[in-house]
Parts: C-alpha cells; sequence; structure tokens
C-alpha cells in the first residue's frame, strides 16, 4: 500500500493491507514513540516500513545489532512511560530470552508491544519453534490474530492490557497470517508528539534475589488476574451452531477451519481463541460442556490441545479431544485446508467431493533448487575456497561450519562449502568446537556482515583465547541481504536514514588480536586462492 494511506489520519477508511502493514499501522494509531527490531523473515516488512516512514511519523526506530538488544531498547524506554514496540522472527526470542524474561518480572511504567512471527514448514527458518512456549515460560499475555484486520485491532487491545497490568505482551503472528493480505478498517491516526519519557526510581526495576521474588509473586498474580479477563475477553469468538461436534482453534490455523466448514456447509461449533495466554479455561470448559468431541486445530505444537486435555482431566469430563496427539493431525508443518478437511472427514465422515481429491496434475514442473543469485561475489568467494582446498589433494575431509544468511546456499554444488550449521554466529562457536575434536582436517567457516555483528564477536575472542586453529572467512556485502536489504552497523546510516559511524569489522577483528587478517575483493579470484591457501598454512 502506498505511505501516505498508511499514515492517512482518517478514521473508517478501508485499505488493503499486508498482515504486516496493518501491525505497522496498528502501532501508529496507538500511538508509538518507538521501536527496534533485527530483521527477520517473516516480520521483516514491519522494518523495511518504519524505515520508511519514521522521521515522516516522527518515531524512533532502529535496526538494533541483535533482538537481545532490541527488546532491551524497546523495554527500557517503555520504562521511561513511552508507548515502545519490537518485532522479530521466532528463532529471535531465543537470542533475546534472556532479558525478556527479565522485562516481565520488571515490568513497565508505559507499554511494550513485543511481535514474534513464527515460520511454520520452516520456509525461511532452521527450525519450527513455536513461540507460545516463551510466553507460558515468561508469563507474559500472548495474542494469535488470524488476519491483517485482528492485527491492527489485537494490537489496541495488547498496548490497552501492558498499560494497565504494567507487562510486556506479546502477539504472535505466522508466516501466511504476516503476508496474507485482507481490507483493514482504520482507527484515527494522530502523529506521535512524545519522543522522550521519564524514568523514575519510584519502584525497583533491579531483579536482585530479594526483589526478583517479590517480582516474581506480583508477576504470578497479575497473570491469574489475566486468566479472568482471558475468559471474557472480545478476541475470544464462539459459534454455536447447536452442534454435538466443536473445534477449538487460533491463529493462521482457524482460516483453514472456517474455508472447510463454509465451503462443505459443516455443522459444527467453533471456539476461536485469540487470547491464547493465560488460555481462558472457563470459557474452553463451557465449549467442551457443550460438544461430544473436539478437535484442535492449531500451528506448531499441541499447547492449546494440552490445554484443553487438562481442563477435560481437572473437571472429569467425558468430552473426546482430538488433534495432534492421537494422530488426527500432523505434529509438523503448517496446515491448509486439505488438512483439515480430512481431519475433520475423520470426525463428521462426510462425503469427499472436492474435484481435485484423486486428480494428479500431469504438468511436470522442473526442479527450482534455491540458489546464490548472479553476479553474487559470495560465489567467488565459495570458488575460490574450494580451488584452495582441491589443491591441498588432502586425504581427509574439510570442514565448513556456515552461519544464517544467503550465503548458507554455498551448501549447494559445486561449492559444497556448507556441511554444519546451528545458528546466528555459530560458524565461529562450531568451529571452535571443530579444532579441539579433530586432527589435520581444514576447517574454513563463512559468516556474513549482520550475522558477525549479531552474533559472531563473542566466539571470536572465544577463539583466540583458546588458541583455536581456523579460517573464519567474513562476506562482507556491507547489507543484511537476505531478509530483504536492510542497514546494519557496518553501514554509514542508521535505520531512521540518517548518517552514523560505520564500524569497521577489520578493526573488530584486530582489536580482538587476531593476527592474519586479509581484506579481498572475492572477485579477484587468484590472489583470493592465494590467501586461503596461506590461511590453511597459518597456526592460528
Amino acid at each position: 500500500m502506498k505511505i501516505k494511506e498508511l499514515l492517512s489520519p482518517e478514521k473508517d477508511k478501508e485499505y488493503f493491507m499486508l498482515g504486516n502493514e496493518a501491525a505497522v499501522r496498528g502501532v501508529l494509531e496507538c500511538g508509538l514513540s518507538l521501536a527496534a527490531t533485527y530483521p527477520g523473515t517473516p516480520s521483516s516488512e514491519i522494518g523495511d516500513i518504519l524505515y520508511k516512514i519514521a522521521k515522516n511519523a516522527n518515531v524512533y526506530f532502529e535496526f538494533s545489532s541483535n533482538e537481545k538488544v532490541a527488546v532491551e531498547v524497546a523495554a527500557a524506554a517503555a520504562s521511561t512511560g513511552l508507548r515502545t514496540f519490537s518485532f522479530m522472527k521466532h528463532v529471535g526470542v531465543n537470542v533475546a530470552s534472556d532479558s525478556l524474561m527479565s522485562s516481565a518480572y520488571i515490568g513497565v511504567e508505559g507499554s511494550f508491544l513485543l511481535l514474534i512471527a513464527d515460520d511454520p514448514s520452516t520456509f525461511s527458518s532452521q527450525n519450527e519453534q513455536d513461540t507460545r512456549h516463551f510466553a507460558r515460560q515468561a508469563n507474559i499475555p500472548l495474542f494469535e490474530p488470524s488476519n491483517p484486520q485482528e492485527i491492527k485491532d489485537f494490537i489496541h487491545y495488547a498496548y490497552d492490557i501492558s498499560d494497565e497490568y504494567d507487562l510486556p505482551v506479546i502477539i504472535r503472528t505466522t508466516t501466511r497470517v504476516s503476508h496474507m493480505r485482507g481490507v483493514v478498517k482504520t482507527d484515527e491516526y494522530t502523529k506521535n508528539t512524545i519522543n522522550a519519557g521519564e524514568f523514575k526510581n519510584e519502584r525497583l526495576h533491579v531483579p536482585v534475589p530479594e526483589a526478583a521474588r517479590v517480582m516474581h509473586k506480583n508477576l504470578v498474580d497479575k497473570i491469574n488476574i489475566l486468566r479472568e479477563v482471558s475468559n471474557g475477553s472480545p478476541l475470544n469468538k464462539m459459534i454455536d451452531n447447536g452442534a454435538d461436534i466443536g473445534i477449538i482453534t487460533s491463529g493462521g490455523a482457524y482460516n483453514y477451519v472456517i474455508d472447510v466448514v463454509n465451503q462443505n456447509n459443516l455443522n459444527v461449533n467453533i471456539l476461536k481463541i485469540g487470547f491464547s495466554h493465560p488460555y481462558p479455561e472457563k470459557l474452553v470448559k463451557q465449549f467442551l460442556e457443550n460438544n461430544r468431541e473436539v478437535l484442535v486445530v492449531e500451528e506448531v505444537d499441541p499447547i492449546n490441545e494440552m490445554e484443553t486435555l487438562a481442563i477435560v482431566g481437572k473437571y472429569n469430563m467425558d468430552t473426546k479431544v482430538h488433534g495432534k496427539r492421537d494422530g488426527t493431525l500432523s505434529e509438523i508443518f503448517e496446515y491448509n485446508p486439505n488438512i483439515v478437511f480430512d481431519a475433520l472427514r475423520k470426525l463428521l465422515n462426510f462425503e469427499d467431493n472436492r474435484p481435485e481429491a484423486n486428480e494428479k496434475s500431469s504438468i511436470q514442473l522442473p526442479s527450482r533448487p534455491a540458489t546464490l543469485c548472479a553476479g553474487c561475489p559470495h560465489r567467488a568467494a565459495y570458488y575460490s575456497a574450494r580451488q584452495a582446498i582441491n589443491s591441498l589433494n588432502l586425504d581427509v575431509e574439510s570442514i565448513h561450519p556456515s552461519d544464517i544468511g544467503c550465503y548458507t546456499l554455498g551448501i549447494a554444488p559445486p561449492y559444497n562449502m556448507a556441511n554444519y550449521l546451528m545458528s546466528m554466529g555459530a560458524s565461529v562457536g562450531t568451529s571452535c568446537g571443530f579444532s579441539k575434536s579433530t586432527e589435520n582436517q581444514p576447517i574454513i567457516s563463512f559468516i556474513g556482515d549482520s550475522t558477525f555483528f549479531h552474533a559472531g564477536i563473542p566466539p571470536l575472542i572465544n577463539a583466540l583465547h583458546n588458541k583455536n586453529k581456523f579460517t573464519l572467512v567474513i562476506l562482507d556485502n556491507r547489507i543484511t541481504a537476505m531478509t530483504g536489504g536492510q542497514t546494519n552497523p557496518g553501514i554509514p546510516f542508521d535505520g531512521m536514514g540518517l548518517e552514523a559511524p560505520a564500524i569497521s569489522i577489520e578493526k573488530i577483528v584486530r582489536a580482538i588480536g587476531v593476527e592474519f587478517v586479509e581484506e579481498i575483493n572475492p572477485l579477484n579470484v587468484n590472489k583470493m586462492i592465494e590467501v586461503y591457501k596461506e590461511a590453511l598454512k597459518y597456526d592460528g
């Protein structure tokens, strides 16, 4: 959508929005003062939009060096009374979790919203983890919208809850919800005028053990109050069709459920959970009492299902609960209407009239494996490394820890330059492990510039201190490429588009104490091969 539409002050205007665009509109309508993120798909578009509009909206925005820093920036600003926002993909919560857990204890003076985009089926991620576990572990309220309109509306509700209970609040989306489009009706938007709050010492913000015990009790008390709020929340919707078969669903999975039910005229009751944590026990109990069997449809883990089964057990109910645990639905990957259709057929035993049910397409599509872009300098970096290794005529395999970025595609032929991958920055840490546990196997690891700033510096310090031997290639293309070309600390401007100091990777590496440092254009292939050979011979 157009920027002027996104910033329109008018109420009740309807625009066709991406889910992530609706998130931006929502936080702006709520009086956002500050936002911080580290880019990660499927949440990246939120940052791209804020980068474009931050100055016009009078909102401070930054691409932080990693998700932990982003949460710390937003949480601290919220503790001065501001309305703040942080957002990231699901694996970013792993990085942010240390500070996120404490943020719930400390609380906020203003309001703090965290949007986390999960990635069922791992379209752009290394795992399928479910953010709802973090909300339960941290005792942070969590809401699950199903479409762009709900994303915007749930954000309003989330800030109200954060204001009232002095807690951070999480909104969980998924790839399909973040990237679906739909009509969104706006609320009034007024340009932000609050850029500075005031930090006050009226209550303790330092969770030393004695204080942390009090903070934890206060947090649990708030969550117990929110259990009642959840039961009556307008985010939850019950559709009672007078049937004796029910469906409990949430988030993007609701869209598949409602499509299948409407298209096939199925007579079922539906409970849509929007206020996902704390789980609305009384509401779910009421729903269970009115249904002989219930199917729980959710992505990714059976969290609502386990909560529902606990209610059945607690109240000794006869209602049968189906879902992932009994094999009615898959425990992995995202769902779609066909998957939900098949699950409902098991319960309702209706005829399969889908025209495509038993037909296979005769069209044979060619394979389209992911590949590095034409002209990408990473191609030359990998080609040169492969040539240098081949010239050594080794009788052992070389080891190539890789990292998170488009350069992970070095795994593919003809390079074959990635054979171990864990998480952001892990190329360096795992190289340390391989250095201490192997003999005579050359180790060349690869990390991008943004990933190096994100999580590569501590393990490099570890490598030098513990006298590890490996070659680290920092692929510095001066951009956060894979997620859409966002800025990072190595670029001379910031998330507001203003000039900023560019942090030199070479100076950081030398300051740590690394002595063999070569900066070279990978497109100079002959020189690159020679540098690789020298590095492989270097004792360090």
